[in-house]
C-alpha cells in the first residue's frame, strides 16, 4: 500500500488526529499509534527543534512529508517522528505511545524490563526501543521496507487533547496544548510538566 504523502503534507496540528490509530511496521515489529505530538518550526514554535531555523540535526524536518526524523534526547534516547507539512516547511509528529500489534516476542525481548504488554512502547524511548528504530534510520522513507506506515481508514471517533509533556520555554506545554491522545488506552504516557528553563526540548 503506497503512503498517502498528500494527507502526510498537512501542518502537524492539523495532522495529528488523523494519525491516531495507524499502525507503524519496523522489520517484524508494528504497533497502532495512540498518542503523539504536534510540533511547527522557524519561529512558530519555542518548543520545537527549528524553532531557530534549519541545522544539521533537524535537517530532516525540512524534508519531504513520510520520512523519518530521529534524534537523542538527553544524550540517552532515541526518540522517533513523522516529518509533515510540505517540504522545507519545518513540521513533524513526536511519537509518544503505541500498543504493539505484532512481533510482541521480539518487541519483549528488546524491553525486558517492562511489566505488561501495555509498557512496551509507552513513552517515545519505550516505543523506538520495542520498534528496534535506532539514530541511523533518520531520513527514513516511511513508505519503504524496512518501515511501513498504514493510516487508517476512518479518523478516531474520539481524540483528546492537551499540554506537550516534558517540554520547555516560554508557557511550556500548557500554552501549547498539542499532545493528541487516544482516550482510555493503557498505553498513553501520563503527563509530566516541565521546569521553565527557557529553553526548547521538544522535537
Amino acid at each position: 500500500m503506497s503512503l498517502d504523502r498528500e494527507l502526510l503534507a498537512r501542518p502537524a496540528i492539523e495532522l495529528a488526529p488523523l494519525v491516531l490509530g495507524a499502525v507503524l511496521r519496523h522489520g517484524g515489529v508494528a504497533l497502532r499509534i495512540t498518542e503523539v505530538e504536534a510540533y511547527l518550526g522557524d519561529g512558530t514554535d519555542p518548543g520545537s527543534h527549528a524553532f531557530r531555523g534549519r541545522t544539521r540535526r533537524n535537517a530532516t524536518m525540512y524534508g519531504p512529508p513520510g520520512h523519518l526524523y530521529a534524534y537523542f534526547s538527553y544524550g540517552m534516547h532515541v526518540c522517533a517522528n513523522i516529518v509533515c507539512s510540505p517540504e522545507g516547511a519545518a513540521s513533524a509528529l513526536l511519537l509518544r505511545g503505541g500498543e504493539i500489534v505484532d512481533g510482541l516476542a521480539e518487541a519483549r525481548s528488546r524491553r525486558t524490563t517492562s511489566k505488561t504488554d501495555g509498557d512496551l512502547a509507552r513513552g517515545p524511548a519505550r516505543l523506538t526501543i520495542a520498534l528496534g528504530i535506532g539514530l541511523g534510520d533518520d531520513g527514513a522513507d516511511l513508505g519503504a521496507l524496512p518501515f511501513e506506515l498504514t493510516l487508517p481508514a476512518i479518523p478516531a471517533p474520539a481524540v483528546r487533547t492537551g499540554p506537550r509533556t516534558g517540554v520547555s520555554g516560554p508557557g511550556g506545554g500548557v500554552a501549547f496544548p498539542w499532545r493528541f491522545w487516544l482516550p482510555g488506552e493503557p498505553t498513553v504516557s501520563p503527563y509530566r510538566r516541565h521546569p521553565q528553563l527557557g529553553n526548547a526540548s521538544g522535537v
